[in-house]
């Protein structure tokens, strides 16, 4: 399945977007709409860091096994995904970068590296129903930030 890409640009420098990304626990925050039930395991943050969440999207409900597996700070970080009883195996990339007049863009993409036969066949509904979700995630996020909910080292 092609991977589903959304960005939202935002004030912050792209070390204050990275240093709240990093930490696991914040993501619970701007993504509690649709991913549930957060049980946390690993380093609080950076590599090895991880949660294991129940994510509820298009009627369906399935636990998911997230752990960061890269970290390239301030500009990079990567998402493992699990579901599905290991069927679904996906990789989820936040990149940020310096905007021209200040702040960051934030990119999220999330790709299939294996995807159940029910997935494949809804590919366009399946894609489109994350890259929904993925936009709320990200102006989730914006609000997050903009609460100065952000501290450094939490």
């Amino acid at each position: 399945m092609r991977s589903v890409t959304v960005s939202i640009d935002l004030p912050h420098t792209p070390a204050q977007v990275y240093d709240f990304l990093d930490v696991m626990a914040h993501h619970e925050r701007f993504t509690d709409h649709y991913l549930t039930n957060w049980r946390y395991s690993g380093p609080g943050r950076g590599v090895g860091s991880g949660a294991t969440v129940t994510a509820a999207l298009g009627g369906t409900k399935t636990d998911v096994t997230v752990e960061v597996v890269a970290a390239e700070p301030p500009r990079r970080i990567v998402e493992r995904n699990v579901s599905a009883g290991g069927r679904r195996l996906a990789h989820g990339t936040y990149d940020i970068g310096p905007l021209p007049a200040g702040g960051s863009r934030v990119s999220f993409t999330y790709t299939w590296e294996r995807a159940p036969l029910p997935d494949r066949l809804l590919a366009p509904v399946v894609r489109a129903t994350m890259r929904r979700a993925n936009r709320t995630v990200l102006r989730r996020l914006a609000d997050e930030l903009a609460r100065g909910t952000a501290t450094p080292g939490s």
